[in-house]
Order: C-alpha cells, then structure tokens, then sequence
C-alpha cells in the first residue's frame, strides 16, 4: 500500500498491527493529533491500517498503557479534521482500533477485519464498544465473541467500512472533494452529535443541540458583509 496523501495540508499516518501495544505507535498517533489540533495540517487525516499482531501482542502492557493508548485514539475520534482509513490485508490488534475511530473507511477486496485474542479469548479493549455501537449485525457479534474475522464484503455490509475499491487513490479524492470547505471546528462539532445521539435521548439531547444551532446562526450573522 502506498502512503501518498490527497494534497499538501494532509496528514497520514500508519498503523501497524503487528506491533504490539508499546509506546511508539501511541507517539505517532499522538504526534498527527498535535499537528491537526494546532493547525499545521489544512487536509484531511489519512490512517493507513494493515496487519494483525501475535498473539503475546500484550506482553508487558500495562493497564495504564491501554488507558494511555484508548485516551490517544480518542482524541484521534474528536480531531477538528476529517479523518479517512485505507485497509489492505489483515486488520486487527491496534490497526483495527485505529480504523474504528475514524470517520470514513475505504478498504481493497483483500481487507479482513480480525478482533485480537489474548489468553485464548478476544481482546476486551474498547475495540469491542466500537464494534458494538457500530453495527449490529450478527456478523460483528461472532466477531466480536469468537474473533470471526470479517470480509471486506462483510465490513461493509455491516457498515463498518464505507467502501471496497481496487482504486484507492480515486476513492481519496473523492473523499477529499466531499470534505472541502468544511470547517475542522464544525465539524468535530456534528460528529460529536450523531455520536451522542445513539446514546442520549431527545431531552438530554436537545440543550446540546440547540447550542450548536445557536452557534451556526451567530457564525452566519457574521460572514454577512455589513
């Protein structure tokens, strides 16, 4: 797979998920988010995502470490930035987690999603929330009980990838032409959102709303030249 980004103010990143959960993907992940949030990157977040790890993939981890990893892919989930995974081959361990905290998927016909197991059973990392609150097909709860993996065609079936291609250069920029012109800030704002709202009802829900329609009308009132 190759690593060429849409345009010049994009970001990417690689995650491997054959590394085992260390200090040096969270760096990464944590360094394209501190580029994102302080504006260097104009573009999108492109998170090329590829390999599965063994299975003592844990090996010295720490809970600590999990929380540090969840904490840094959180923030990858609340980025003022469109966010955009490539998937080729085998996914799972911390490429899968990578994945599932993104905005739009594109994944080859060779993807497969793999849920990691460690001591014989499926890693219980927030991977699985993901998963859960995503889809739920009974494709993704085998998955995510017995670590079945998941086709490409399965994937999207199950909308957990937005797209299968061969052509993934064209399928970026098409992604990259729906995302121009939107603001990082609004953004981030609106997926939040749809996040919350799987999880809230309308009561709780409506305060939240109503700021964010408060603060489109006052941006409007000002971009009208006076």
């Amino acid at each position: 797979m190759t690593g060429a980004a849409m345009g010049e103010g994009d970001l990417v990143i690689r995650v491997d998920g054959e590394l085992p959960l260390a200090d040096a993907p969270l760096a990464a992940v944590g360094a394209v988010c501190d580029r994102a949030e302080d504006g260097t990157g104009e573009g999108v977040v492109i998170v090329y995502v590829s390999g599965t790890p063994e299975e003592a993939w844990t090996d010295g981890a720490t809970v600590a470490l999990v929380s540090r990893w969840e904490r840094a892919l959180r923030r990858l989930e609340r980025l003022p930035a469109v966010t955009v995974a490539v998937v080729e081959g085998d996914c799972g361990g911390l490429a899968l987690d990578a994945l599932l905290a993104t905005d739009f998927r594109i994944a080859t016909p060779s993807a497969r999603l793999r849920v990691s197991t460690q001591s014989g059973a499926t890693w219980p990392g927030m991977s699985l929330y993901r998963l859960a609150r995503q889809s739920a097909s009974t494709a993704v709860r085998r998955a995510l009980l017995f670590g079945t993996p998941l086709d490409a065609s399965t994937a999207l079936a199950a909308d957990l990838v937005d797209e299968v291609t061969d052509d993934v250069a064209g399928a970026l920029a098409a992604t990259a032409g729906r995302s121009t012109g939107i603001p990082g800030a609004e953004l981030a704002i609106r997926r939040q959102l749809s996040l919350d709202a799987r999880t809230s009802g309308f009561e709780d829900s409506l305060g939240t709303h109503l700021a964010a329609c408060d603060r489109a009308l006052r941006r409007t009132t000002s971009e009208v030249p006076s």
